[in-house]
């Protein structure tokens, strides 16, 4: 593996090495990234290896008779439907399936959002997936948990009851953010990398770019009607899952060829959550990044 001077043991890189990792060609990236990384030919191949990759991990479970137990982002959102026609098509039994969805969106209030929201992950979930599974395959409601603002410690009890998560899937904030545990303000509080670590799931506010990209990307651009709130799963049962897995098909738009990188090579930081995967215990091998070529291709830097 590569290494910048001094990566892992300090938050700023020098302006050599900055320019280093933001220009370095893509086939390089997996020498010089600190987790695991893949590089497909575009972004449908990257939701049929998403969807591929899920349905293995239950097929894998059903086979040893054991509860499957995964997290899942509302975004990436096209593995989806791919997803359902995989389950239906290869009859894959879904009793023992548990899913905890990483995040849902709250209003000013700190209620959930209706459904029929069109931000709604709830709603967009059921939709794209839920409705077109097969009901003969057996996957259970009440094991379809996403965080309740009225019952913070649910999903964590949840999770640790059933001995952890096997599998954590998510997509890529712009900042770095994974699920909505967003780059922390440290302006007038004390933050360690350690306790951000160590969180649960709880409500946020969101950050002011977050409300640039999502209302971009979701709605329009229509910031005015994107929810200022969200109720987020916490770092905890994410850095403890056996292998976490982000998929980025950020590359039409441009917005997650900084974010990507940075998330593979900038040292650890609480300004990009994303950057913290690399403390997971075999960052290698059981942190798996996958990028279309869009995506992981190198990014501009202006002249100085």
């Amino acid at each position: 593996m590569g290494n910048f001077k001094g990566i892992l043991t300090h938050q700023t890189l020098s302006d050599e090495d900055f320019k280093k990792l933001m220009t370095m060609p893509t086939e390089e990236l997996e020498n010089w990234s600190n987790v695991g990384v893949r590089v497909v030919e575009n972004a449908q191949t990257l939701y049929q290896q998403m969807a591929r990759s899920i349905a293995d991990v239950i097929i894998k479970n059903n086979k040893e008779n054991k509860n499957t137990k995964i997290i899942l982002p509302v975004g990436p959102t096209p593995q989806y439907p791919i997803l359902a026609e995989i389950i239906n098509f290869e009859k894959i039994n879904l009793e023992k399936l548990w899913i905890f969805f990483m995040d849902e969106y709250l209003d000013w209030e700190s209620r959930l959002i209706p459904e029929s929201h069109p931000m709604s992950f709830r709603g967009y979930m059921k939709n794209a997936l839920f409705d077109k599974i097969d009901k003969s395959l057996g996957l259970k409601k009440d094991h379809i948990i996403f965080p309740n603002p009225s019952d913070l410690d649910y999903s964590d009890k949840k999770i640790e009851e059933l001995g952890g998560i096997d599998t954590c899937y998510g997509g890529l904030g712009y900042h770095g953010h994974i699920a909505f545990n967003e780059p922390y303000d440290t302006y007038y509080r004390r933050m360690t990398i350690e306790k951000f670590l160590a969180s649960k799931t709880r409500i946020i506010d969101l950050n002011s770019d977050t409300f640039v990209i999502n209302s971009l990307c979701g709605i329009g651009g229509n910031c005015y009607d994107l929810p200022p709130k969200a109720v987020t799963i916490g770092m905890k049962p994410i850095m403890e899952a056996k292998r976490i897995e982000i998929y980025c098909d950020g590359g039409d738009l441009n917005w997650q060829l900084a974010s990507l990188r940075l998330a593979l090579m900038h040292p650890p930081t609480l300004d990009r959550p994303a950057t913290l995967l690399q403390i997971h215990p075999n960052p290698k091998e059981s942190v798996l990044f996958v990028a279309d070529k869009l995506t992981a291709r190198p990014v501009i830097i202006a002249p100085k």
